[in-house]
């Protein structure tokens, strides 16, 4: 038997609960084929990038690749969050669509992000490539203390 859930729903008399069935696994594969392209996620994520990357030195007031990146890294770095809780914020709802929508525009901005510090994606490939495989409790391990204060002190990411 399905689990079910509570979601608060407003209405008009008011704030209301809806009982809603949790989906199983192959009722949710099933609901996430979607028809598009056949094209993977990194050659999509790829042509974004170039396309953030052309839009650079566009018109800002045309441009709003041109108008995030020309506010500076902290702008866009902070965009970047607020798009990250919004998307954090529609999956805690469990809207799906809402999520998938913020979802890509937290890709979009990530991409804005690599853009406005020099990353290209291949290097965000050739390191999810190294990780491949290796559990992540142990590549938190297998970093030196040393590396990870170095780290800590030129950031302010939680280690």
């Amino acid at each position: 038997m399905p689990k079910t859930t509570k979601r608060k729903t407003v209405s008009k008399g008011g704030l209301k609960h809806k009982t809603v069935k949790n989906k199983t696994v192959g009722k949710l594969r099933r609901a996430m084929k979607v028809d598009v392209p056949h094209e993977t996620g990194a050659v999509v994520l790829d042509r974004l990038w170039s396309v953030v990357t052309n839009r650079r030195d566009a018109n800002p007031a045309i441009s709003h690749s041109a108008r995030l990146l020309s506010r500076g890294n902290a702008k866009v770095a902070q965009k970047f969050g607020e798009e990250a809780v919004e998307c954090l914020i529609e999956a805690v709802r469990g809207d799906r669509d809402a999520v998938i929508a913020e979802s890509a525009d937290v890709l979009y901005h990530l991409i804005v992000v690599w853009v406005s510090t020099g990353v290209a994606p291949e290097e965000v490939w050739a390191e999810l490539m190294r990780r491949e495989g290796v559990s992540g409790i142990a590549e938190k391990a297998s970093r030196t203390q040393t590396n990870l204060v170095a780290r800590v002190l030129r950031t302010t990411k939680i280690p």
